[in-house]
């Protein structure tokens, strides 16, 4: 691939993931890795270019959240978050793929049903109380399968934080913050690695800062439950499609 296509290939790879952060809080990898894998990037690549990448599109989207932000519980995720993209990087490979595809896709679809919790079960929803223990301990599970496949934790903080009875946009708010250390903590790993391509990995930082923009405006003008909806059919999708991909591999 010639390296001027390659490149706008990246941009585009990065605006749209860009803009799915900044909607919905989520860390962009999901849509990140495969579709640099599809590009032609070696996986470790793909995993070290999305980790790279997720500082700045969550940053800009955490500026654009900020009033939004739960400071009280951000140390408290980022602890376990970070614990936890550590401890997945050093797993990862060890669990088999199609294994770990199938948790992945249980845990996705009982965090979305969180979302819905004071819905579903107004009784148990009441008697949830977010506290130090459970954020911790929640993101750094969480963080630890996602780490396993080069991911910050960014798709399934979200609805963990709605579970945890946050508010809609307080959720995305802090998941965008919480994501700019978690990332970093994996990212460190592959950069002395020498998995990331420099040039390519720009081009993706700055079609996701620019989505990431974007999609942030347009979810703080958003309703709540839109925003519920749209999450819940999007991490859905994604963990279908984890299967998917876990599945052609095994063939």
């Amino acid at each position: 691939m010639e390296i001027s296509i390659q490149l706008t290939v990246c941009l585009l790879i990065g605006l749209s993931a860009g803009l799915m952060s900044g909607m919905f809080g989520i860390g962009g990898g999901s849509i990140r890795t495969p579709l640099l894998y599809f590009a032609g990037f070696p996986l470790l690549s793909a995993f070290g270019i999305n980790l790279l990448v997720i500082p700045f599109s969550s940053l800009v989207g955490a500026i654009s959240h900020r009033k939004n932000i739960h400071w009280k519980f951000t140390p408290h995720m980022v602890i376990g978050g970070t614990l936890g993209s550590i401890t997945g990087a050093f797993l990862a490979g060890i669990i088999p793929t199609l294994s770990l595809a199938i948790i992945f896709v249980i845990v996705s679809i009982i965090t979305v049903l969180g979302i819905y919790l004071d819905r579903i079960t107004p009784t148990v929803a009441r008697k949830i109380r977010p506290n130090e223990k459970a954020i911790i301990g929640g993101t750094f599970f969480l963080n630890v399968l996602t780490g396993m496949r080069g991911g910050s934790g960014g798709s399934l903080f979200p609805p963990f934080l709605r579970a945890m009875r946050f508010d809609m946009h307080k959720a995305i708010a802090t998941s965008l913050f919480a994501t700019i250390f978690t990332a970093t903590a994996g990212m460190i790993i592959y950069w002395q690695r020498g998995d990331i391509v420099l040039l390519p990995a720009l081009a993706v930082i700055l079609g996701s800062m620019s989505g990431a923009r974007l999609g942030s405006l347009l979810s703080i003008k958003t309703k709540p439950v839109w925003l519920e909806l749209g999450l819940s059919i999007f991490v859905i999708i994604l963990a279908f499609a984890i299967v998917y991909k876990a599945l052609l591999r095994e063939l």
